[in-house]
């Protein structure tokens, strides 16, 4: 009777070891689902669709987590303490949560480096604005609402050269090998400076 549990269990061991790899390489091969109704809510139906909608719905998820805070503390008191914890975890949050569509975007956009480096400068600008949503002592709050609102023209001029990349055919080498030489980053609008 022993013997026959020892065996079982072994059995056991032996099948979990053996599944434990193939479970492994399922995840691994997960990919991005663009079309997620909380990251990109206007249902897109490409990942990079998907992170020009995640880019100003996620700042926008944000921004109105800090108004909660701003109408529950006041201005001056939003970010002291643990009053700021709300708006902090849900930058963290979407850091990481936009991290998958915007993964995807790059690869989609191998092909045009001129769009690549549009994301990426995108991106920092969305990660800077994000952490300018904080009121500044001295500032008005009329101050404050025209600062963080901008952001959504910045944004937009942003998505635009994203787009505006993707008009042309892609770069290509002999071959069909796409080029990898850096072109000039697109520029960060001029009120990034005072906004941010």
């Amino acid at each position: 009777m022993l013997t026959r549990l020892v065996v079982t269990v072994t059995v056991l061991v032996i099948a979990a070891q053996l599944s434990a790899p193939a479970a492994h390489a399922q995840a691994a091969k997960k990919k991005f689902v663009p079309a997620s109704v909380y990251i990109c809510p206007n249902q897109s139906d490409t990942a990079l669709d998907c992170y020009l909608d995640a880019v100003t719905h996620l700042y926008t998820m944000c921004r109105q987590v800090k108004s909660i805070e701003i109408i529950e503390f006041g201005y001056e008191k939003a970010h002291e303490g643990t009053n700021g914890a709300k708006s902090e975890y849900c930058i963290v949050k979407h850091k990481q949560s936009i991290t998958p569509p915007l993964q995807a975007a790059l690869q989609e956009a191998s092909g045009w480096r001129e769009s690549v480096d549009a994301l990426r400068t995108l991106q920092q600008f969305w990660v800077d604005a994000l952490a300018a949503l904080n009121w500044r002592t001295g500032e008005s709050p009329d101050d404050y609402e025209a600062r963080v609102l901008t952001s959504y023209a910045d944004l937009s001029q942003l998505i635009d050269s994203v787009r505006l990349g993707f008009s042309t055919p892609p770069d290509a080498l002999p071959g069909g090998r796409t080029t990898s030489a850096k072109s000039p980053a697109p520029r960060i609008p001029s009120r990034k400076a005072k906004n941010i």
